[in-house]
């Protein structure tokens, strides 16, 4: 069954948030889709990615790279998932997937300060349960730990 966690950003920008969550992924040893809602936005997460801390590396690549089958992470600016991956991450509001039933784990990151995103992610949230999801709502605390909300 599809598990989708809703991340609510407010105190800290995707760039700070999204290298952390996919460490996480890859460390699980999880293949990972990350879906962008433009193909700027994708380019420059791609560059971010190769830059976000000194000390870490995380693999992960794009149509462009080549080899997208054998990325643990793939960047994507629509619905194709080249590397099997189990785990959507959609970002800058990227839409659902019309299946998410072959996913384990869908993580939708969200700008809180955005009202459009806002709304986009309660419909997604409202879609998501209509299918029988399970969802949680995801938001930082006053020191940048994540809380469950819902």
């Amino acid at each position: 069954m599809t598990e989708a966690l809703f991340y609510h950003l407010d105190g800290q920008p995707l760039e700070r948030v999204l290298p952390v969550l996919l460490q996480k992924s890859v460390e699980r040893g999880w293949r990972v889709v990350v879906e962008a809602g433009t193909q700027e936005r994708l380019a420059a997460l791609d560059s971010h990615l190769w830059t976000f801390d000194d000390a870490a590396f995380l693999p992960h690549g794009t149509a462009a790279d080549g080899h997208s089958a054998l990325q643990p992470v793939y960047l994507a600016a629509g619905p194709e998932t080249p590397n099997g991956a189990t785990v959507r991450f959609l970002v800058d509001r990227a839409p659902l997937p019309e299946d998410t039933g072959h996913y384990e784990r869908l993580v939708l990151i969200f700008d809180g300060t955005d009202e459009t995103a806002r709304i986009e992610a309660r419909t997604a949230w409202k879609t998501l349960k209509d299918r029988g999801t399970d969802v949680t709502y995801w938001q930082q605390d006053g020191d940048a730990r994540w809380v469950r909300k819902a």
